[in-house]
């Protein structure tokens, strides 16, 4: 690949900490299509949740296979996720999945995997979703009511960290109102068109 933003696929990163409302931003943006979006599909060695489906919301596979795709360079992408043993990527194939069909490839990832995709890919757009403030993101975490106090007490601090490389996205996006947020991120996606 040379350096020229025309020979570099069409890639569309979103990130932003848990609580910042990104699977709502991703599933409206995924049905409104302001430009061709092609959701990437991440690969995981965690199991499957109740109603998560193989091959449509991750591609699951166990640790050995994970590590042998790895070895392989069949990853963009990995990281292993909030300290659970757990890694998570991107496959290659995704983004030629995109390109062929001359869409963006759409990647929800973490900040660690963005930089990295961004050194690969330097003309990939980079949007970063966050509140209003920092009590928001805990309101929403709690209102979950899907963690105990601990692992609330984890992410609070993983979104803190994660905060500190918003400035090396191109746009910060404040999701304090859903329409808003989808209107300003439609408007940055349509000007690269």
């Amino acid at each position: 690949m040379g350096s020229s933003s025309s020979e570099e696929p069409k890639i569309l990163i979103l990130s932003g900490p848990s609580g910042s409302g990104k699977t709502t931003i991703v599933k409206e943006l995924m049905a409104r299509q302001p430009v061709p979006l092609v959701k990437s599909i991440s690969a995981t060695t965690r199991s499957p949740r109740q109603h998560e489906e193989d091959k449509l919301d991750y591609y699951f596979m166990d640790r050995p296979t994970f590590e042998r795709k790895l070895a392989a360079g069949e990853f963009l992408e990995h990281a292993e996720v909030f300290q659970t043993g757990n890694l998570y990527g991107t496959l290659w194939t995704e983004v030629d999945r995109a390109a062929r069909l001359n869409a963006w490839a759409f990647l929800e990832i973490d900040v660690e995997g963005a930089m990295k995709v961004v050194e690969r890919y330097p003309h990939s757009l980079t949007i970063f979703l966050k509140t209003p403030s920092e009590d928001v993101y805990e309101q929403r975490l709690r209102n979950r009511g899907t963690e105990d106090e601990e692992t609330i007490q984890r992410r609070l601090a993983i979104a803190r960290r994660e905060l500190s490389f918003a400035d090396d996205y191109r746009y910060q996006v404040v999701n304090d109102d859903l329409e808003r947020a989808l209107d300003e991120i439609s408007k940055i996606l349509l000007a690269q068109e």
